[in-house]
């Protein structure tokens, strides 16, 4: 199944400059252990040493946040796109 990660422009050089990936995979665990294969750096970034996802990153299988879904477990279907998105602050 192959989708899109979209990489936010902030992670881009832990991947190689690479604006998107595409990745064949059937859910977001899935997916997640592909990045740490191919790009270590950039799954560094979105996990911790656990595997967890970051608290500051969030992840949407098109549009919707894998939280209101079924978390890493969520399916994913050829043409979906995988977006990583770290949270932004400021004061």
């Amino acid at each position: 199944m192959s989708i899109q990660v979209f990489v936010p422009a902030p992670l881009r050089p832990y991947c190689g400059g690479a604006s998107e990936l595409g990745i064949e995979a059937p859910n977001v665990r899935a997916a997640l252990a592909e990045l740490e294969r191919r790009h270590p750096s950039l799954y560094r970034n979105v996990c911790d040493e656990t595997g967890a996802v970051r608290r500051h990153v969030n992840l949407f299988v098109n549009t919707a946040h894998v939280r209101d879904r079924e978390g890493l477990d969520t399916a994913l279907m050829p043409g979906d796109v995988l977006t990583i998105l770290p949270a932004v602050s400021g004061g």
